[in-house]
């Protein structure tokens, strides 16, 4: 953790401070110019939608994966080894090629697009790719075995007596499900929250594909300040904007557990 985490994010910290060099490299000496570079007009905005589409994709995978997880243990074990590797047999497919896969299904004469057109969902104008909603979907599909897995594998340990206990004390099958079963697989909820936010926050290679300029994301920025502005210092300093972001609800979760913990 020390050699491929700690110390590369200390030097991304410490690039931010650095100016950028006329070459496209570090320059000498220090300076808070980077820092201050931070407060371009667009990036509320860009920041805005990292947020939004991050949140929502969370919220989404979690939706789709707490059911399937939750069929996928109650499975019978034959079904379940099926179920399982369907679950995770996309990621035996080149990720570019799957995202490209995209790409096709949603172009302006793609399947999808027609399909929409026939049922008189959509119109001929109707643009599906190159907009903040196709990016959203694209990493739905993509992040989605991350949140089941873990979901699975706190629901495969939990004790499924208790849901018909419950049901045999008076509770509604929803209400045993939403106060007995949520609350018993809470540690994968969590670890499933963790799994697709994070990779949310900094995905780069979805927008850059599906989305469009108006559907840019945080690491979009981060990558055209690096390879075609060649400003690694401010793209360093956006990459600890970012990392900052991304820490700070993780810590906020392991203080209020420990909270907990400290109040039994």
């Amino acid at each position: 953790m020390t050699l491929l985490f700690l110390v590369p994010t200390a030097l991304v910290f410490a690039i931010s401070f650095k100016p950028s060099d006329p070459w496209g490299g570090i320059g000498a000496g220090w300076t808070l110019d980077t820092i201050r570079s931070l407060g371009n007009p667009n990036y509320p905005a860009i920041i805005w939608r990292t947020l939004w589409i991050s949140f929502v994709t969370t919220a989404c995978c979690l939706v789709l994966a707490v059911p399937c997880g939750y069929y996928i243990a109650r499975a019978p074990q034959r079904w379940r080894r099926l179920l399982l590797l369907l679950t995770v047999i996309p990621f035996w497919t080149s990720f570019l090629i799957r995202i490209f896969a995209w790409k096709v299904l949603l172009h302006p004469e793609g399947h999808v697009k027609r399909g929409l057109v026939a049922v008189g969902l959509a119109d001929e104008s109707t643009m599906l790719l190159y907009r903040s909603e196709a990016v959203l979907l694209v990493m739905v599909y993509t992040l989605l075995p991350f949140a089941i897995l873990p979901i699975y594998a706190a629901a495969e340990k939990f004790d499924f007596k208790l849901l018909e206990a419950a049901r045999d004390l008076g509770a509604t099958q929803w209400r045993a499900f939403r106060q007995i079963f949520l609350p018993g697989i809470q540690r994968g909820l969590l670890t499933a929250v963790l799994m697709v936010l994070i990779p949310s926050l900094g995905m780069y290679i979805i927008p850059d594909i599906v989305g469009g300029p108006r559907s840019e994301m945080i690491a979009n920025k981060i990558a055209q300040r690096t390879f075609v502005d060649r400003n690694v210092p401010h793209a360093s300093a956006l990459s600890a904007a970012l990392t900052l972001a991304v820490m700070a609800p993780m810590l906020a979760v392991l203080l209020g557990r420990r909270r907990r913990e400290g109040g039994r």
